[in-house]
């Protein structure tokens, strides 16, 4: 027995400073685990050429139904062990989201990104993309892809064709204001520049203040969440301000400052880990400035 306990101490050891490695810190809630108990699964349509986003019809020419929720055709979402703490896969092959079973209201979610190297229809030629979907609510299936619900995007991109990561899109009927500032026609982030109004027919998309490429493999993203303000946040970076979150109902804004959180399967594989989540009373003072006077 004498003989054994080093060894039983040293195994213990271990998988304490590993257990230490992948817990995290005071107040947060880890969301991913190997069950990906804390999702539910969408999948819509493969992919058909041409289709522009419309699902594919029968013979009589009739929509034809998505594939569903709890759906994992093609094993698109996958979560393995690796260095002691689960990483979720979404391969991308079809079209559709992971999203949370909780609806969420003012927080601060943290998580990991990177990308794989496999890429489909329609995206073989264009950056590999997927997204985070916040205050994401009613059914999935309403956007142009018809594969996620009513929300608001933090892009996830590669930095190719002007494109960056923590760019804003506005999902189906969602709208805000961001200050930005104009270049032909595209609007770019900027703290100093006039409100712009994004949704119900106007611009519906904003790029990112900063184009750079992250310089670690592993990108770190953070969305801050709060009475329907909302930060985008890249490696510790601001580079997106979105503020009065809202969708539009019959012409008119209405808030949406709650739901549910989505993570995007859009034709690239993509991995994230070290998904973590905190609720927040306000939002933090040192950011109050991104909202001043807006």
């Amino acid at each position: 027995m004498r003989k054994n306990f080093p060894l039983l101490t040293a195994a213990t050891l271990l998988l304490s400073a590993a257990s230490f490695r992948t817990a995290p810190p005071k107040g947060w809630e880890p969301l991913l685990d190997q069950s990906l108990s804390k999702w539910q699964t969408f999948e819509s349509h493969r992919h058909v050429p041409g289709d522009k986003g419309q699902p594919p019809t029968d013979a009589q020419g009739q929509p034809l139904p998505p594939i569903g929720y709890g759906k994992n055709e093609g094993n698109v979402f996958s979560v393995t062990m690796q260095g002691g703490e689960p990483v979720l896969r979404i391969s991308g092959e079809i079209y559709g989201c992971v999203f949370t079973k909780q609806d969420f209201t003012n927080y601060d979610l943290k998580l990991k990104v990177k990308w794989g190297q496999k890429k489909w229809l329609p995206r073989l030629d264009e950056p590999r993309d997927s997204g985070i979907l916040y205050n994401s609510q009613g059914e999935c299936g309403v956007d142009y892809w018809h594969s996620w619900m009513l929300s608001q995007e933090f892009q996830v991109s590669e930095y190719q064709k002007g494109n960056s990561m923590g760019d804003y899109w506005c999902i189906a009927n969602s709208a805000a204001d961001i200050t930005a500032r104009r270049t032909q026609d595209t609007l770019r982030f900027d703290p100093a520049a006039p409100t712009v109004k994004l949704g119900g027919g106007t611009a519906y998309f904003c790029y990112a203040a900063s184009p750079e490429r992250p310089n670690s493999e592993w990108t770190e993203l953070e969305l801050i969440n709060v009475n329907g303000q909302s930060l985008h946040l890249v490696n510790g970076q601001v580079v997106m301000a979105v503020n009065n979150s809202s969708y539009v109902k019959d012409g008119q804004r209405q808030p949406l400052t709650h739901g549910k959180i989505q993570l995007q399967s859009e034709a690239a594989e993509v991995f994230y880990k070290g998904i973590v989540i905190k609720p927040l009373a306000a939002m933090p003072a040192q950011y109050a400035r991104y909202f001043a006077g807006k």
